[in-house]
């Protein structure tokens, strides 16, 4: 138990395939093994955050999506996971209406936060896996977070729509919470072996200096096999790169 609120962190990126879910399991994991209480908010609809942490997306009472539209209790729907310390609030497919569903809603833009309000205390951080698209649930994890983390694969468009993504955080922190910011922008699937992944690493440094990470997380069979296994990357192959690098970016982000 901490006394004080927890720090809420949305890991969004609004292209997909960059590493977003796969960097909220993991440092997750790697934070939790450090001996914080920390809960994975899985705000995409595909539910792979849940089910990359071991839970039977089909079989759950409660998850997400009843947390945002009908107000369920948020600690009913929060499961534990099998790594110590690390808990998951869930979401499955019941959430894809949920963009449409939010529009009539009162204080739509807010729902997380309020209900994340109400658990603060049991948990020193949160992380939200943000759907790859920067539509209400996005909105909702920008409205509750004390920060954004950016995962960018090192690619040809990696700054792209970073710009864009770095526009709607200012627009959130105007309107709705001034708080927030982009604290990290973490460089993922790096393949040293290319002269284009060095490119990227050096423009995005050169651009965002205050943000980058100095932990780059490596292109790894290891990592994208852990999810089919249930397990984070630390419980999976606890000696493979991947893992010491998730564990390095929770030094980092700490």
């Amino acid at each position: 138990m901490n006394d004080e609120a927890a720090r809420i962190i949305a890991v969004a990126n609004q292209k997909g395939g960059v590493g977003k879910t796969t960097t909220s399991v993991n440092l997750a994991a790697a934070i939790a093994e450090m001996g914080k209480r920390v809960l994975v908010v899985d705000l995409d609809p595909q539910g792979n955050a849940s089910t990359g942490l071991g839970i039977d997306i089909r079989s759950l009472g409660t998850t997400v999506y009843d947390v945002l539209l009908h107000e369920a209790p948020i600690e009913d729907s929060i499961e534990p996971t099998s790594v110590k310390n690390l808990f998951v609030l869930p979401s499955n497919i019941d959430l894809a209406g949920a963009e449409i569903e939010l529009v009539s809603v009162f204080s739509r833009e807010s729902r997380l936060k309020r209900s994340l309000d109400t658990v603060g205390e049991d948990f020193d951080i949160a992380i939200i896996d943000c759907p790859p698209s920067l539509g209400l649930l996005t909105i909702n994890a920008f409205v509750a977070a004390t920060e954004v983390l950016v995962p960018i694969q090192c690619e040809y468009y990696a700054l792209e729509g970073l710009a864009q993504l770095f526009r709607n955080v200012r627009l959130v922190k105007s309107n709705l919470n001034q708080d927030l910011d982009v604290r990290h922008i973490v460089l993922t699937m790096y393949d040293a072996r290319t002269k284009l992944a060095e490119q990227v690493a050096a423009d995005v440094r050169t651009h965002y200096p205050e943000s980058v990470c100095r932990t780059v997380i490596p292109r790894s069979v290891r990592l994208s096999e852990a999810p089919s296994y249930g397990q984070p990357i630390t419980t999976f192959d606890p000696l493979s790169r991947g893992a010491v690098a998730y564990r390095e970016l929770a030094k980092e982000v700490i």
